[in-house]
């Protein structure tokens, strides 16, 4: 499995990329969300990556964060639910309305993306939640769906789990806190005080 890439971006045409690793030109599919992100031919980028083995192809599939590439996997798993069709949904929508419209059970806002009628939708709403339930995973995407989530927590978090909590217990830890007009520094230390406590 092909996780991530790191390299040159040679060339960009919707909705493929063309990257050089080491001299090794790698072909890879994207979101229009990861397209859009990206700069100008001949930056280095990263791209977390996921790679379809078929009889006749290898398939590359990239994401400029670890949330899409979490998301599309949980969508291709989904039954009906292919690599294309999961593209169209992550170029549509991004992660955290997706996961707001699954727990919210927003159908009328799901069949408004490409691809999606009201079967589909009903099936994503049933097989998301279930899977995004079991998932060590969800707390990454539950805490990006928060309206009031700003950079500083999405920080403040991303450093909890970088110190070994998992992401559903950083984000129960931050939301203990007033975070106005703190700073990720401030927010952290806060943080560590309330864990030392428990």
């Amino acid at each position: 499995m092909i996780g991530r890439l790191q390299g040159i971006l040679l060339e960009r045409k919707i909705p493929f990329l063309l990257l050089d690793v080491h001299g090794v030109g790698y072909e890879v599919e994207v979101p229009v969300s990861t397209f859009t992100s990206l700069p100008d031919t001949g930056s280095e980028i990263t791209l977390h990556t996921h790679l379809v083995v078929r009889e006749n192809a290898y398939l590359l599939y990239g994401f400029i964060n670890q949330k899409e590439l979490s998301l599309f996997r949980h969508l291709i798993k989904v039954n009906s639910v292919g690599a294309k069709l999961a593209l169209a949904i992550l170029s549509s929508i991004d992660v955290a309305t997706f996961i707001q419209c699954i727990y919210k059970k927003d159908i009328t806002r799901l069949i408004k993306l490409p691809g999606i009628g009201k079967k589909t939708a009903e099936r994503l709403i049933l097989e998301m939640k279930d899977k995004l339930s079991n998932s060590e995973e969800e707390g990454e995407l539950i805490y990006g769906t928060q309206d009031n989530l700003n950079q500083v927590i999405n920080d403040s978090i991303q450093a909890l789990i970088s110190l070994g909590y998992k992401p559903k217990e950083s984000f129960e830890i931050i939301r203990q806190i007033n975070t106005a007009d703190l700073t990720t520094s401030e927010i952290i230390r806060q943080a560590l005080q309330i864990i030392g406590k428990s």
